[in-house]
C-alpha cells in the first residue's frame, strides 16, 4: 500500500502516469521522465557533498527528509523541495531544476543501481525543506573543505526577496509552523 501511494504521487509528476507506473512496473528501463517545478524543484548537488547532506538530514529527529535520489553515473544527488520559482541557489556544481526541467527517476521502491532512491517518496508530499537544506549544505561543504585541507568555502545559499538568514531557532519553529517536524 505504501509503494502504491509513493508511486501515485511520484507519477502525477509525468505527462503519462499511467505509462510511468507501467515502466516502473513491467518496463524494460524501469525510469521514466518527470516533470520538474509543479509538485517540486529538484537542487542538484555534486554526489560527495550530496551523500554527507542525505545522511545529516536523515539524523535530524525533528525533521522529516524529503526525498533524495542518487545518480552514481553523473555523480550528483538530488533534492525534492517546494517549487521555489524565485529562488536562486549559489554554490560550486549545484543546480536547480524548476519549470521546464525534466529528472529521470526510477520508481519510488528502488534503492539499488546507479539511479537510486536515497531517500524514497514517502507518498505524502513531503519534500526537503530548503532552509534546511541551506544550513546542511553549508555545514557539510565546510567539513568536506576541512577534510581536503583548505578553507571553508563562501558556502551554497539561496536568495529570495523575502528570505533572511537562518539560525537554529527560528529555522525549528519555521519547520513547526509548517508541519514538517516528525511526531
Amino acid at each position: 500500500m505504501e509503494w502504491t501511494k509513493s508511486m501515485e504521487w511520484l507519477a502525477a509528476a509525468s505527462e503519462d502516469p499511467g505509462a510511468c507506473k507501467e515502466e516502473w512496473q513491467n518496463g524494460t528501463t524501469g525510469v521514466a521522465l518527470l516533470a520538474a517545478g509543479r509538485f517540486w524543484d529538484v537542487l542538484i548537488v555534486p554526489e560527495q557533498l550530496g551523500l554527507r547532506v542525505a545522511d545529516l538530514l536523515e539524523e535530524l529527529p525533528l525533521l522529516e527528509a524529503g526525498p533524495c535520489l542518487l545518480d552514481a553515473r553523473r555523480r550528483n544527488v538530488g533534492f525534492l523541495l517546494p517549487p521555489e520559482p524565485r529562488t536562486t541557489w549559489i554554490g560550486t556544481g549545484v543546480r536547480l531544476l524548476g519549470a521546464g526541467t525534466w529528472i529521470t527517476a526510477p520508481a519510488p521502491h528502488c534503492r539499488w543501481g546507479a539511479l537510486r532512491w536515497l531517500v524514497p517518496p514517502d507518498g505524502s508530499g513531503t519534500l526537503t525543506m530548503p532552509d534546511v537544506l541551506e544550513v546542511a549544505l553549508q555545514r557539510c561543504a565546510g567539513e568536506l573543505s576541512r577534510l581536503q585541507g583548505r578553507p571553508a568555502p563562501g558556502g551554497h545559499s539561496r536568495t529570495a526577496p523575502e528570505d533572511g538568514q537562518v539560525d537554529g531557532s527560528p529555522m525549528v519553529r519555521e519547520c513547526a509552523a509548517r508541519g514538517y517536524l516528525r511526531p
